[in-house]
C-alpha cells in the first residue's frame, strides 16, 4: 500500500534540541492566534485563521530533540463540505541528526490527496513547514499568519485579500 499522507522534509544546520524547541513554539512559525500551551504532553491548544480554519489539537508525544506529535481533536474549514477532514489525524515532526545537520520530517498522517481541503492544506503546510518553520529555526524569525495577514495564496483568496 502506498503512503499518501502529506510529508515534507528539510535540513538545517542547527542542533536537534534547537529544532525541537522551535517546533514547540508554533506561534512563531504557524499562527500568532494559537491559544493554549503547546509544550507539554496532553496540552490542548486551539488554532484558527480568521473564519476560514479552526482546529483543536492535543500534544500526544514530546521526545526532546527527536519527535513532536499533535492529534487533531476538532476541525472546521469554511471552504469544504466535510468540515471534519482533519479530525483524528496526527501531525508528526521527526527530528534526526545526520552528520552536522538536522533533518526535520513533517508528516500529517491522515491528510489524504482525495480530501477536498488537500490543495489548500498542501499549499499551507508547504509554506508553514518549508518556509516559515525552516526560517524560524535558522534565523529566529518565522512567517506565521496573523489576523489580516494571510501568508499563502489560498489564505489570500479565501480571506478576500
Amino acid at each position: 500500500m502506498t503512503n499518501t499522507d502529506f510529508t515534507t522534509t528539510f535540513m538545517v544546520s542547527k542542533k536537534p534540541a534547537e529544532v525541537f524547541n522551535a517546533i514547540n513554539n508554533p506561534r512563531a512559525w504557524w499562527s500568532e492566534e494559537i491559544l493554549g500551551s503547546t509544550d507539554k504532553v496532553n496540552d490542548i491548544f486551539d488554532y484558527h485563521f480568521e473564519d476560514i480554519h479552526a482546529c483543536k489539537l492535543k500534544v500526544l508525544d514530546l521526545v526532546p530533540g527527536k519527535k513532536v506529535v499533535w492529534h487533531i481533536l476538532e476541525n472546521d474549514f469554511n471552504f469544504t463540505k466535510d468540515k471534519t477532514e482533519w479530525v483524528d489525524t496526527q501531525v508528526v515532526f521527526d527530528i534526526n541528526l545526520e552528520g552536522e545537520k538536522t533533518r526535520v520530517t513533517f508528516t500529517h498522517i491522515g491528510l489524504q490527496a482525495h480530501y477536498e481541503c488537500y490543495d489548500a492544506c498542501y499549499q499551507g503546510w508547504t509554506h508553514y513547514i518549508q518556509n516559515s518553520l525552516k526560517k524560524y529555526i535558522t534565523t529566529g524569525e518565522g512567517q506565521p499568519n496573523m489576523t489580516g495577514s494571510p501568508q499563502t495564496e489560498t489564505e489570500k483568496r479565501l480571506s478576500g485579500n
